[in-house]
């Protein structure tokens, strides 16, 4: 097992080193249960990729199969928990893994998705009763208890985003998220030695374990951290665990800010934050007014970092940085490049809005699974890559988000691409065509609108029945959340439709991404 975990067991085993809801445990019993369930899963044939994927709200169980599956050189694959079964079933194809663990809230869909994608295994977590359903518990009570080997070598995680042709599009974690190493044992020194890990210290894990940074959260237990896990967001109960733990780091999301903030001053006066040693912040821009009053609220100890699963941290700021350059995104970091260019690829200087790319200097850029158009398409030449944003630089080399080329939103920190709520409303019988945009939303950043033709214009579909009919077929948070019914979305003779015109006049006059007050024009900028 991991040395620390190991240290930690002998010379603190009565110490919490994972807590959830529902239980907690020692460092004694979480070495016992790593490494059991690193062996248990060590002896399943998964095949020569390796994989298995993990369906499942936070819970301790989850974090084990995360870390378990790493230190057995698996590459695990997580899937969102609010996932269709059809959905699932299409990740469980795409990626080959043959088991999937599930949780309570997920078993039965679980079990559907496994049998749509003739998945043989099925392991769960507190899902006694539900059929196909093998026990999590027993596997683990039925493996070895004795130290594993560490010379294997371990595998990156696969995940999956939304897709922009409408189907999820797998991507393997970037050596920038993934620490990686020859071996196990060399995967777990590059851990320790993160910039953030305190062997005294706790992190609070608030993000679905779908996430990249939900991933990286719960590998500070392998560095001897204590890792508290919540399950779905509640403001106030944040603000307990840092307090009740001593939390050190933890990671959110501009919405999370906003519901924090939204509090009584009385109640974030409660509770004692003076452990917190670091904010990490992605998923989406934070608006300056509300970064402000987190900064005024907490301290600088926020951290922002911009990427995407497909290529981890590409430009970060501090909070001292952000406070003189209010905005940014920060800059760019190795081993990646900005470069920013125009419509026809010309390079841009300085103040000079365009597409944002990012050269990787190690020449991998960005890949999908088993989608070389999708990869090819993200590139303007070999290793140099966009992540659909339009921005700018400043003399200073601080980047700016002023628009995003790609059709995607961000929506509480969670990517959402219309394409794949569009293809579901084109199978409603009273839709001609349609188009997804996403608008403002004062919680979420964004959230998406459904633009439709129906094909009675007389007598269109009710606008619920349109949304219920996305949630009956794809994850919930990716349907729309309003319909507007229109005569025409602006089809060119492609086939092609211009969402920046469609998303024009529901954002006022110089918005940018996630509701980030900038300038109105880059020229007033300088």
């Amino acid at each position: 097992m991991s040395h620390i975990v190991r240290r930690r067991a002998q010379e603190q085993p009565d110490e919490l080193a994972l807590v959830d809801r529902d239980r907690a445990l020692t460092w004694r019993e979480f070495a016992d249960q790593l490494n059991r369930a690193v062996n248990a899963f060590s002896v399943i044939d998964l095949g020569e990729a390796r994989r298995l994927a993990v369906f499942a709200e936070n819970s301790i169980e989850a974090a084990l199969a995360h870390l378990a599956g790493q230190l057995a050189g698996i590459s695990t694959v997580p899937v969102s928990m609010h996932f269709t079964a059809d959905e699932v079933a299409y990740v469980l194809r795409d990626s080959g893994a043959p088991l999937v663990c599930v949780g309570p809230e997920t078993a039965e869909r679980g079990v559907e998705a496994a049998q749509l994608a003739e998945v043989p295994l099925v392991v769960g977590w507190r899902s006694a009763g539900v059929a196909g359903v093998a026990s999590f518990e027993a596997l683990l009570a039925a493996a070895s208890p004795a130290p594993f080997a560490n010379d294997r070598p371990p595998r990156a995680h696969l995940h999956y985003t939304s897709g922009t042709t409408g189907f999820p599009k797998g991507t393997e974690s970037p050596p920038t998220m993934f620490q990686g190493g020859a071996t196990v044992e060399e995967f777990v020194e590059r851990v320790a030695k993160g910039p953030q890990v305190d062997p005294d210290g706790a992190v609070l894990l608030v993000s679905p374990m779908y996430h990249t940074s939900a991933l990286s959260t719960i590998r500070y237990a392998l560095a001897g951290m204590t890792v508290v896990i919540l399950g779905r967001f509640d403001a106030e109960s944040v603000l307990r665990a840092v307090e009740r733990y001593h939390v050190t780091v933890t990671t959110l999301v501009p919405t999370h800010f906003q519901r924090l903030l939204a509090l009584p001053e009385e109640t974030r006066a409660r509770y004692d934050l003076s452990s917190l040693r670091q904010i990490a912040h992605t998923g989406a821009a934070c608006p300056v007014p509300v970064k402000r009053a987190m900064i005024e609220w907490v301290g600088p100890i926020l951290f922002d970092a911009y990427g995407s699963t497909e290529s981890g941290v590409t430009n970060a700021i501090t909070s001292e940085e952000w406070l003189a350059h209010p905005g940014s995104i920060g800059k760019t970091v190795p081993p990646f490049e900005l470069v920013i260019v125009d419509d026809d690829g010309t390079p841009l200087g300085a103040y000079e809005e365009g597409r944002l790319f990012f050269r990787d200097t190690t020449g991998r850029g960005i890949t999908y699974h088993n989608r070389p158009d999708a990869t090819a398409a993200a590139h303007l030449e070999a290793g140099v890559f966009t992540l659909g944003e339009i921005g700018y630089v400043d003399d200073d080399g601080y980047v700016y988000l002023t628009d995003r080329a790609s059709d995607m939103i961000v929506s509480g920190g969670v990517n959402i691409y219309p394409a794949e709520a569009e293809r579901v409303l084109l199978d409603h019988p009273g839709v001609a065509d349609v188009a997804c945009i996403g608008v403002p939303d004062d919680d979420m950043g964004e959230q998406l609108k459904a633009l439709v033709i129906p094909t009675d214009p007389s007598n269109p579909p009710p606008p619920p029945e349109l949304i219920a009919f996305c949630r009956d077929r794809i994850a919930h948070y990716k349907a729309p959340r309003s319909v507007d019914f229109v005569v025409d979305i602006g089809r060119n003779a492609m086939g092609k439709v211009n969402k920046r015109v469609l998303r024009a006049p529901f954002w006022p006059t110089g918005r940018t991404i996630g509701g980030v007050e900038q300038n109105p024009s880059t020229e007033e900028a300088r």
